[in-house]
């Protein structure tokens, strides 16, 4: 932190450091989530190399990693899925804390949960971490941001509220009835809505669990549409870097 502070680079912390902040939950993890505009990856990299760390850029669509040792920073700039992209606003809606004995701006929760919407994953879904935020920070969330983010996508969001509805029977009113309403009507109107556009867009929520309807059933890569950052270039680096053992067999 110090390093990209000295370099006038500006960054936020996220991951479990800021989830513990925002929801009382501890967890101990293996790195230190740093998140940073994409057109400042690059030069972060070539400082934390100048001072005498590894660095990589590890995934060009989404994050690099600084070591030291056995210990790791990742430098994230977008989701895995080339969606949520760091960009002004989260700096405008971040706070300021003390974060390992530095100060430094964390990321919101609005920024958090909508990231942490979309993964999926057969070994790793953060739908608890979801209810956890709106469950610690519903009162204080930005619903319309939170909304606006989500944009087209807000299946994604209306499938983490209803699960919130019955995973806290007795808190579902912390959720703005307005908005619950505003999304069940979309769903109402589009029943009887067809599109002819095959596309799945599975890959955006799991890397693994879906190829099986791009490679064998004739859809569309939703990570080629819907406003994703990939390439096919990423996606071939993200799908080689799926462990064997959650590959689909």
């Amino acid at each position: 932190m110090r390093t990209l502070a000295e370099a006038g680079i500006p960054f936020m912390v996220g991951g479990a450091y800021a989830f513990g902040v925002f929801t009382g939950i501890s967890r101990h993890t293996k790195d230190l989530d740093v998140f940073l505009r994409p057109a400042d990856v690059e030069r972060a990299l070539d400082r934390f190399r100048a001072d005498g760390f590894e660095a990589e850029l590890t995934f060009p669509h989404w994050l690099a990693k600084v070591y030291c040792g056995d210990d790791c920073l990742d430098l994230i700039f977008r989701a895995g899925n080339g969606l949520c992209e760091v960009d002004d606003s989260w700096f405008e809606r971040a706070r300021e804390d003390d974060v390992l004995g530095e100060r430094a701006l964390l990321t919101a929760p609005e920024e958090m949960l909508w990231m942490k919407a979309y993964i999926m994953e057969r070994e790793r879904f953060d739908g608890a971490d979801v209810a956890h935020l709106i469950h610690s920070c519903a009162e204080r969330l930005d619903w319309a941001h939170l909304a606006r983010r989500f944009g087209s996508h807000w299946r994604v969001l209306l499938s983490h509220l209803v699960l919130f509805g019955f995973i806290y029977p007795s808190e579902r009113n912390r959720i703005p009835s307005s908005l619950m309403s505003d999304l069940l009507q979309r769903t109402q109107e589009e029943l009887s809505a067809t599109s002819g556009d095959r596309v799945c867009r599975g890959t955006l929520i799991s890397r693994a669990q879906y190829l099986p309807d791009v490679h064998e059933r004739g859809y569309r890569d939703g990570r080629l549409t819907s406003g994703s950052h990939m390439t096919e270039a990423d996606i071939e680096s993200w799908t080689a870097a799926i462990d064997e053992k959650d590959r689909p067999q």
